[in-house]
């Protein structure tokens, strides 16, 4: 069943609340005017496919078209949205909208006043630019029927972690919390391709997906991640902690991440030590999701206070470093790797 869209909340900058339903983009449904907005184009993609699919589904006689709102040809919307003979039902696929003509401006304002029964008009604004911003304010006050699918930019850790996860949740497939962490770190800086990714093991994988069927599949990448550099430092594997690092940086990767991801782990080990808490109650309390805090509780095996302390000033130390206070950053995260993997102060 399709849930319900909900109502967006009031914006920033002093602007009111929208008047429409905001729609996610893993359920998507049709409207008269359905407003994609937002830059990342993964998810822009699905929401624009899942409403042909929608309607699709309940009529495979639908009318599928393509406009361009920068190089519009006037009268083309009308013309396109406007009853066939037969009453096949219309979708009209509108890009470009955040450089829009003036000709599409005018023509896609008159449209929201009288919108054309059988008809869907789906358009896509990138919020690269506010031209079309009278278009997005008439249709964000309700004129028109419209709803509204945001796909803002996913660029933290954890807007990845909950995209990829949110893919094997809507496909009903299970996915190891180690094996999710791998294929996020291999697929770190393309989100097309971890969408890619995830998708392939979607198709081809029967059962559950582990961290070994991950290595088998992206083994390449995840060796040179620095999240399997941060992970067998911490676990006291110091050989392969430094083969690893060694992989990474023969591959061009940046001691700047690097160092980052040893560090994040480190923090999220410190904040949930010494504490008998629920996984769930602490996750709630830390705001972390519950995976998290049961990696870094696993992760917290053979480390104590005194040398977990050692590790994060090791980590300050190393994170000055690479970013300049040091001539030799692959020297400081080698160090830094040393101290964390062999649990002892540098050279001891």
């Amino acid at each position: 069943m399709t849930p319900a869209p909900r109502r967006a909340p009031a914006r920033s900058g002093g602007k009111s609340a929208s008047a429409i339903p905001q729609v996610s983009w893993r359920t998507p449904q049709p409207a008269p005017i359905v407003l994609v907005s937002g830059p990342e184009e993964v998810c822009a993609e699905r929401a624009i496919a899942g409403v042909r699919d929608f309607l699709r589904a309940e009529d495979d006689s639908l009318e599928v078209s393509d406009l361009r709102a920068d190089d519009y040809a006037s009268g083309s919307l009308f013309a396109l949205t406007s009853p066939s003979l037969f009453g096949e039902p219309r979708l009209v696929r509108v890009s470009g909208v955040e450089k829009c003509s003036d000709a599409f401006l005018t023509e896609a304002l008159a449209y929201l006043d009288a919108p054309q029964d059988g008809a869907t008009v789906v358009l896509r604004h990138t919020g690269s630019s506010v031209r079309g911003k009278k278009l997005l304010d008439a249709i964000r006050s309700g004129t028109g029927g419209g709803i509204e699918i945001a796909c803002p930019a996913v660029k933290r850790d954890s807007d990845r972690f909950d995209f990829a996860a949110g893919e094997f949740q809507s496909a009903n497939k299970r996915i190891a919390p180690v094996a999710l962490r791998a294929l996020v770190g291999a697929f770190s800086d393309d989100l097309t391709e971890l969408a890619a990714a995830c998708q392939q093991l979607i198709a081809d994988v029967p059962g559950d997906i582990t961290e070994q069927i991950v290595e088998r599949y992206y083994g390449g990448r995840v060796e040179t991640s620095a999240f399997t550099v941060a992970d067998t430092a911490i676990a006291g594997r110091y050989g392969d902690a430094l083969v690893a690092l060694r992989h990474a940086l023969a591959s061009g990767a940046d001691p700047v991440p690097l160092v980052a991801a040893i560090a994040s782990k480190l923090r999220a080990m410190a904040r949930v030590a010494s504490t008998r808490e629920s996984s769930s109650a602490l996750a709630a309390r830390l705001g972390m999701k519950d995976w998290q805090v049961d990696r870094a509780r696993r992760d917290l095996t053979g480390w104590n206070e005194t040398s977990l302390g050692m590790a994060i000033q090791a980590a300050a130390r190393a994170d000055a470093e690479v970013k300049g206070a040091s001539r030799d950053p692959v020297f400081a995260i080698e160090r830094l790797v040393t101290v964390i993997a062999t649990r002892a102060p540098f050279g001891a």
